[in-house]
């Protein structure tokens, strides 16, 4: 039997900065449409698989729940077999936090997109509409254009002129790209808490140039009828030692302001041999750096997806946090922003004069049962014979799959059984085969047959040359693994983008009526 822990709980725990891990064991999807606001998606179907890096320390206070799909139970067998000590479900699941009268939030990153918003209508993040941006882009050449997403994300779509500057580089950047103070900057992401972070960075570290958010990022864009470019591959340069001396000491006097502390190398180590508290050590700088020599024992979060997404990396509230950059830049700003948003966070002075690890971060692994096996050529010669079940997120189903392969979600395999051929031996994949071989102790004490798994996965079968079918084409389960997001990709409805940023400029109010944030901005 699993203890319970209630919704007036929970909700303490947040504001007396207690450690807590509340988790939604849901697909993507149902999350999106409901969820307390400092909720961490980790859905059952790759709960293994994630735990161990999102909530790394066993004794955590981890609080579970669904909304009525029997979830639970299952989830905390499966965290108590990993050594999870204080696992228990939260009273009544997503209807108990409803009939608390406790607030919920829709989308995911609800609670950076919320402190987003807080820090315009605090500071009011100067902003232009995309019509006037249109025609500054056009008319003014003493003005950048500088896209604080992620590259791909820039690569999918962006507006004129712009140059990919992922947010936690603004800063270090900025001084390079626009070394003239009457130089007009214009910080852009999809919506607009990365456009509003970005640009307000840049304001708290004293940039004397005028700046603005782009409003509404490239959906506002889209919206005002303009066009989108795609396939861009512009950059930010390198930038001299003399332009990131003068970012780092604005970036340390911004942290400061903010609270943040600076430990050196044997602070880490004591703040690592505490025990009773959870201590995320995060690399903050681009992938490339990462892989190219990083501390040992730090993730790689570049930092401005670190502040967007700090649910999927940081699970735990109340939790510690220690950033590490060789520049310092982008560990400072980041780290601001974190302390105002109601963590306890550090800034690592060294650690990068030891010796490195090279690569990049791999998700720590539990241990795999062994199954039967069958190498990409067998499974190659028994098409037709037998029925493959494709575990992949959806998307990359999408992109391409084994042909004839089905597509089901590891959660819903009872129910993606009805819809499956019953004469043939079933055979798993997943992209790496880690959750196919997880999953196919599941299938086999629903079925009473140990299904075989494809070797390597569909990384196997791809490395083979083996022919792949693309699209949606068998489905044993709804693609609900994944939300649509308003604010990516090109083929969005006008209807859904205008309903995302009227969410958006409601997430004050709703902060005030949840009152359980802790967020300040300074």
């Amino acid at each position: 039997m699993i203890s319970e822990t209630s919704p007036a709980d929970v909700r303490l725990d947040w504001i007396a900065r207690r450690e807590v891990a509340l988790i939604d064991l849901r697909e993507e999807d149902p999350f999106a449409k409901d969820h307390p606001l400092f909720a961490a998606q980790l859905p059952l179907s790759r709960l293994e698989l994630e735990i161990l890096d999102r909530v790394p320390r066993r004794a955590t206070k981890i609080v579970l729940y669904d909304n009525d799909e029997g979830l639970v139970p299952k989830a905390a067998e499966r965290l108590r077999a990993l050594g999870y000590t204080q696992v228990s479900a939260l009273a009544g699941g997503l209807a108990g936090w409803r009939q608390a009268g406790l607030e919920l939030f829709q989308d995911v990153n609800s609670a950076s997109k919320a402190f987003g918003e807080l820090v315009e209508s605090r500071r009011h993040t100067p902003s232009v509409p995309a019509p006037d941006a249109k025609a500054l882009i056009e008319q003014e050449q003493n003005l950048v254009v500088l896209d604080a997403r992620r590259f791909e994300e820039y690569n999918t779509m962006s507006i004129p002129r712009g140059v990919s500057v992922p947010g936690a580089e603004l800063v270090l950047r900025a001084r390079e790209i626009a070394p003239d103070p009457s130089t007009t900057i214009i910080v852009n992401c999809a919506g607009r808490t990365r456009s509003i972070i970005g640009a307000q960075s840049l304001i708290n570290a004293g940039l004397p140039n005028k700046v603005f958010a782009l409003r509404n990022g490239t959906i506002g864009w889209t919206l005002a009828g303009q066009t989108l470019e795609h396939g861009r591959q512009d950059r930010f340069p390198e930038v001299s030692e003399g332009r990131a001396g003068e970012a780092l000491k604005a970036a340390q006097a911004v942290s400061y302001r903010a609270g943040v502390k600076v430990i050196d190398v044997r602070g880490l180590e004591i703040l690592g041999r505490d025990a009773a508290r959870t201590l995320y050590r995060f690399d903050v700088r681009p992938p490339e750096d990462y892989a190219s020599g990083h501390i040992p024992g730090f993730r790689s979060a570049p930092g401005g997806q670190l502040v967007q997404e700090t649910d999927v990396f940081a699970p735990v509230r109340g939790a510690r946090i220690v950033l590490a950059d060789d520049r310092g830049v982008r560990a400072h700003m980041s780290a601001s922003w974190l302390a105002q948003m109601g963590w306890g966070v550090y800034v690592l002075d060294g650690g990068f004069d030891g010796e490195l690890a090279k690569g990049p971060w791999r998700a720590a692994a539990p241990a795999l049962p062994d199954t039967p096996t069958l190498t990409a050529a067998e499974l190659h010669a028994r098409l037709g014979e037998v029925t493959v079940i494709d575990l992949a997120p959806s998307p990359a189903y999408r992109r391409g799959h084994i042909p004839g392969a089905w597509f089901a979600i590891r959660s819903r395999l009872e129910a993606a059984l009805t819809q499956l051929p019953q004469d043939r031996e079933l055979v798993l994949t997943s992209p790496d085969g880690a959750l196919a071989r997880l999953a196919a102790d599941d299938l086999g004490a629903l079925t009473g047959r140990t299904p075989a798994v494809l070797e390597g996965g569909t990384a196997a079968w791809i490395v083979g040359r083996l022919p792949l079918e693309d699209g949606f084409t068998q489905a044993a389960s709804a693609p609900e693994d994944v939300y649509r997001r308003p604010y990516e990709g090109t083929d969005n409805a006008a209807e859904a983008m205008q309903a995302y940023l009227d969410w958006e400029f409601g997430l004050v109010d709703q902060l005030a009526r949840d009152g359980a944030h802790g967020f300040y901005v300074i």
